[in-house]
C-alpha cells in the first residue's frame, strides 16, 4: 500500500507539506487546486496506507504525518542498493573497457 500510494505526484506533494505541520484537509489540496472531495480522496489513500493520521478538532479535520510506512520502504529498497550498485560498477567497467578498446 505505501508505494501505490507514494506512486501519485499529487501525495508526494501532501506528504512533503504534512513535514512541515499538521494540515487541514483543504490546506492539503490548496497548492494543487483541487476540490475538498479531491484532496478527501488523496488524504484517504495515504491514510489507508498508514501514512496519515487524522484527528478532529472542531470541525477541521487535522491531518498529520506518520513517517514510519516510510521508513519501512526505505528498509526495503535499501536491500537492492548492493545489488544495483554492483550491476552499475559492472556496467561502468565494461564501457570503460569498450573506450579503451576503441583508442
Amino acid at each position: 500500500m505505501t508505494f501505490r500510494a507514494l506512486a501519485d505526484p499529487t501525495r508526494r506533494g501532501m506528504l512533503a507539506s504534512l513535514a512541515l505541520g499538521d494540515k487541514s484537509i483543504g490546506e492539503l489540496g490548496e497548492p494543487f487546486a483541487m476540490s475538498f472531495a479531491g484532496a478527501s480522496k488523496h488524504v484517504r489513500v495515504l491514510e489507508e496506507a498508514g501514512l496519515l493520521s487524522r484527528r478532529k478538532v472542531g470541525r477541521t479535520h487535522l491531518i498529520s504525518l506518520n513517517a514510519e510506512p516510510l521508513a519501512e520502504a526505505e528498509r526495503w529498497l535499501k536491500q537492492w542498493e548492493k545489488f544495483w550498485t554492483i550491476r552499475l560498477d559492472r556496467l561502468q567497467a565494461l564501457v570503460e573497457g569498450e573506450k579503451g578498446k576503441g583508442k
